[in-house]
């Protein structure tokens, strides 16, 4: 998605601090959130990705990295103790949307900075965003429901823009990340 925005960065995954350190701004993709923050404790990435994000390193967090941006998760098994960025003064509920087979795509009212069309999106088994702080902006809604939110430089969604072909929320994060 970021290729087809015909910005001049270099693309870089992110899988141990080395790698981190190269990076000026982050993207958290979709996938499983519990993994992913597994791997941050096993490559040490918590405290260095919490101190540059705090210094101001613009950060998309999609799906699964709304949930690792998130200050808390609401209704966590008891049984798996999730860390979180804590980074994004929001509150998410996992696989809230329902399972793989609850999966949905539909088009979403957006805040202006997103323009005023439609954004169109792809839900697979996403968080709901269950309580918004109050320096939290809110980019895009489905029903009553913010799915997509901003505080700074820092933008989450519940669903995968990647997948959309619509690329106005990534063209916003690099304009930050600018």
């Amino acid at each position: 998605m970021l290729e087809s925005c015909d910005a001049a960065i270099d693309i870089v995954e992110v899988r141990d601090k080395s790698t981190f350190e190269q990076c000026d701004a982050l993207i958290i993709p979709g996938g499983e959130s519990t993994t992913m923050s597994c791997l941050c404790d096993r490559y040490g990435l918590w405290e260095p990705m919490r101190q540059r994000i705090a210094a101001g390193m613009p950060v998309l967090g999609t799906c699964a990295g709304i949930i690792m941006l998130a200050h808390d998760i609401s209704g966590a098994s008891q049984n798996i103790r999730q860390k979180t960025l804590d980074v994004l003064d929001i509150t998410v509920a996992r696989n809230a949307y329902g399972r793989q087979i609850d999966s949905f795509e539909t088009t979403l009212p957006t805040a202006p900075q997103l323009g005023n069309e439609a954004l169109y999106a792809v839900f697979i088994r996403a968080p709901q965003i269950t309580r918004v702080g109050d320096k939290v902006q809110v980019l895009a809604t489905h029903g009553n429901q913010p799915v997509a939110v901003q505080s700074g430089n820092i933008i989450g969604a519940t669903f995968h823009p990647e997948m959309s072909g619509d690329a106005r929320l990534h063209r916003y994060w690099l304009e930050l990340a600018a």
